[in-house]
């Protein structure tokens, strides 16, 4: 999933080859509309993946998750299973993280850095989903967890 604006043209077509599903988060009105078209999405054998922070930050802060889009687990037509996913960046979470610059520029950055980056990508055991929020803290709880197994104590700002 991306968000509906993502810029450049050449970003864009590359999203698509991957069957990419883009939601406007400036419409939330249509919340619903949009959780039911991830619903649809997540009925296909394509992986989805989503991105709950709902937007950038410096890297060394986990933010809060945004629930509304996660109700689509409840929407779906058949079993989804969910299972957080925990990027660590280690001592380059801040050289990485994407705050107060244009996503061009940050690419552009990272691209041009010197060495190599990195990341340790922990799939996390699947969570339990009842209600959205109840599944965002789940998940959040877990990726918090994860990170400051590894890296000491992740600051957390209160579930939304």
């Amino acid at each position: 999933m991306s968000k509906d604006n993502l810029g450049h043209g050449l970003i864009h077509w590359l999203a698509d080859q991957n069957a990419t599903l883009y939601v406007r988060r400036e419409e939330r009105r249509n919340s619903k509309a949009q959780a039911l078209k991830i619903a649809k999405a997540l009925e296909r054998e394509q992986p989805l993946t989503l991105f709950p922070e709902g937007t950038t930050g410096p890297g060394d802060q986990l933010l809060p998750f945004r629930s509304t889009l996660l109700e689509a687990a409840a929407y779906a037509q058949k079993e989804v299973q969910i299972r957080p996913v925990a990027l660590d960046y280690g001592a380059a979470a801040t050289e990485v993280g994407w705050f107060h610059e244009p996503g061009k520029d940050n690419i552009l950055r990272i691209l041009g850095r010197r060495g190599t980056l990195p990341v340790t990508v922990n799939l996390l055991a699947p969570v339990a989903h009842g209600d959205r929020k109840a599944l965002a803290n789940a998940a959040r709880n877990a990726i918090a967890e994860t990170l400051a197994s590894s890296r000491g104590p992740t600051p957390l700002y209160p579930a939304r």
